[in-house]
């Protein structure tokens, strides 16, 4: 077997050719551009070799290998992706800890050179690009989401220094009432100073929402007695954080219609399970990829992180550990947010959520349990391609 391996980078990569059967170095360390004429000049290099006797790794670091990969996997060749931790690692037992992009080709051909039983990379496939979009849409979703609790959290900082008393006088916040008002006047002292006629007008929606029991009379009356202090400077933030926090509301709009496309197209059995949806169902086959590289479900459950730490050393083996962590931070957050829903309203969900309660078992460790129970489920779903059916799992 010929191993081919390449150091990635921004603009530039580097590679080398290595004969595992002896470990010669065919083709020393060698820079390449990240454009059309350095992809050929790769090609010119690795096509003297049959492909079914050449396997080519990188790492799968950021975004910046995505390019080549693509182009080495629609010319037929077989490309492994290592986790650069396990390549810092390799380079760290060969007592090298400088790290320079020469040795790092070669320490990628050894990584490759590793026994099966050790193997230290994954082999990646053209059907790993069906879910390309659909990760970038369904991680901008979450982006799009965590910049919106900043700007809200800003928000209601704002809202503490100019009127104090006005989350208490609505029932929920962001509403479109609550949103008018604060955008129209700013602080409690322009509403107490301001027209109540002005202040009705951002009564009226042409929305069928939930009315409110608050008047413009009310509010108009709390703002004057109001201990808020008419911060200049607070009211134009004020409005600067809602034209944002609107902004991000529409963006997030438009990915949600897309990602609904998305699901409604693939029409994936996890749809079945209640409590899961359109988002929900994409985010997590998208972060998981194609369940059928996976030859069980511990392995996905691995993959997400949410597997326990096991601690073990002679006569002691801990109880009582954190789950890893590893892997897809996006995919470990869509997870616990749809335990919830699906808890919720799944009776047999609810039920082993409650056992592992009744166990001794907090909160958090029990939604742990609910969460590798349903990836096993989801795992069972996809590979099957049957929907779910809660009186099988009794």
């Amino acid at each position: 077997m010929f191993l081919v391996g390449i150091d990635v980078g921004k603009l530039s990569h580097m590679f080398c050719i290595m004969d595992s059967s002896n470990g010669e170095i065919l083709v020393s360390p060698v820079s390449f551009k990240n454009n059309k004429q350095g992809f050929d000049f790769l090609m010119g290099n690795i096509k003297l070799y049959p492909k079914d006797k050449l396997l080519i790794g990188m790492e799968d670091t950021g975004h910046y290998h995505f390019n080549l990969l693509k182009f080495l996997l629609d010319s037929g060749y077989t490309v492994a992706l290592i986790n650069p931790i396990t390549t810092d690692l390799t380079r760290k037992m060969q007592l090298n800890p400088t790290k320079d992009d020469n040795l790092d080709t070669m320490t990628i051909c050894d990584v490759l050179a590793s026994s099966p039983r050790k193997k230290g990379y994954r082999i990646s496939k053209i059907n790993n690009f069906e879910f390309y979009e659909q990760k970038r849409l369904t991680r901008e979703h979450h982006d799009l989401k965590e910049q919106l609790n900043v700007y809200a959290n800003k928000l209601q900082k704002c809202i503490d220094i100019v009127f104090p008393e006005y989350n208490s006088l609505f029932k929920s916040k962001y509403g479109t009432v609550y949103m008018k008002v604060l955008k129209a006047f700013g602080c409690a002292n322009a509403i107490a100073h301001a027209d109540i006629r002005n202040i009705r007008k951002c009564f009226e929606t042409n929305r069928n929402g939930r009315t409110i029991s608050l008047t413009p009379e009310k509010l108009k009356e709390a703002a004057k007695h109001s201990i808020g202090f008419p911060s200049k400077a607070e009211v134009i933030e004020i409005r600067h954080l809602i034209d944002l926090i609107e902004l991000i509301k529409e963006q997030i709009n438009d990915v949600d219609i897309k990602i609904e496309e998305f699901s409604t197209q693939l029409n994936s059995p996890i749809l079945t399970i209640p409590g899961i949806s359109h988002f929900s169902g994409t985010s997590i086959l998208a972060e998981l990829g194609d369940l059928r590289n996976y030859s069980k479900a511990s392995q996905i459950i691995k993959f997400a992180g949410v597997s326990p730490y096991k601690h073990q050393s002679s006569q002691y083996e801990a109880q009582h550990t954190a789950i890893t962590k590893k892997g897809s931070r996006y995919l470990r957050k869509t997870l616990y947010q749809v335990i919830l829903p699906v808890i919720r309203y799944n009776p047999v969900f609810n039920e082993y959520y409650h056992l592992k309660l009744s166990q001794g078992k907090g909160h958090r460790c029990a939604q742990g349990h609910c969460v590798r129970k349903l990836l096993r489920i989801i795992y069972h779903l996809v590979i099957t391609n049957q929907p779910f059916d809660s009186t099988l799992l009794k």
